[in-house]
């Protein structure tokens, strides 16, 4: 690899920015397409594809076999919330790979013997929130029921563009929680990217099948093409 591909490389996974380097594996030439230049990109089917897949892998296009190097940051996931479905909820996304982080200021609820190996952070969302960098591969999950806690940890999340935004409440509290969103400033593009009732539809009862069905939606956000994420919902 040239010297400038991988300073450019570094530089792009310093900043969590996902990159893929394409490799001639006739030649191998190779060139580095970050994330915001597939769209324009001659491979932006097979790149897209690949990135929501976060796998590398072989590709032919243009009578040439290439090699597509996927390099995405590590998902994360925020729990704004110590709650039941948390407790089932955390140790199933690590299992798939997530960093997970809990944040809830309650400090009865927030304690290491209810979450053996979990970061916790026992504080108020406007302090535990800008020390994490929550960005675009944070999914952000919003579950203690508190408008005082929810609400604020909410728009953090808004304002750095996660890519999967849930919040736990019937239909009725959504409704009442978008209101009180709208008075704080958020959009209507913010408060439509909440999904709530939070999780698939799949009938879930108990706290562990609704954190399967959590986990299963932020799954379907993260690896599922645009129109197959409308289905899914």
């Amino acid at each position: 690899m040239k010297i400038e591909i991988l300073r450019e490389l570094n530089a792009e996974r310093a900043a969590r920015r996902p990159v893929i380097i394409v490799t001639d594996t006739a030649t191998g030439e190779q060139r580095l397409v970050k994330a915001r230049d597939i769209a324009a990109d001659p491979l932006r089917a097979e790149l897209a594809k690949q990135l929501r897949m976060g796998k590398s892998g072989n590709v032919e296009a243009g009578g040439k076999k290439l090699f597509l190097n996927v390099y995405a940051p590590t998902a994360k996931l925020v729990i704004i919330g110590a709650v039941h479905i948390s407790q089932a909820l955390a140790p199933l996304a690590r299992s798939l790979d997530y960093d997970v982080t809990i944040v809830d200021p309650r400090t009865a609820f927030a304690s290491p013997e209810r979450f053996p190996d979990v970061p916790l952070i026992a504080e108020w969302p406007d302090t535990a929130l800008p020390p994490l960098n929550v960005d675009h591969y944070t999914a952000f999950v919003a579950v203690t029921h508190d408008p005082k806690i929810d609400d604020p940890a909410l728009l953090h999340a808004f304002a750095r563009d996660c890519f999967y935004i849930g919040a736990l409440g019937s239909r009725k509290t959504h409704a009442k929680r978008a209101e009180r969103l709208r008075a704080q400033g958020a959009s209507e593009a913010d408060i439509a990217r909440i999904h709530a009732p939070i999780g698939l539809d799949i009938g879930a009862v108990s706290p562990s099948e609704i954190a399967v069905s959590i986990m299963a939606e932020i799954t379907a956000q993260l690896r599922l093409p645009p129109k197959e994420k409308e289905q899914a919902a």
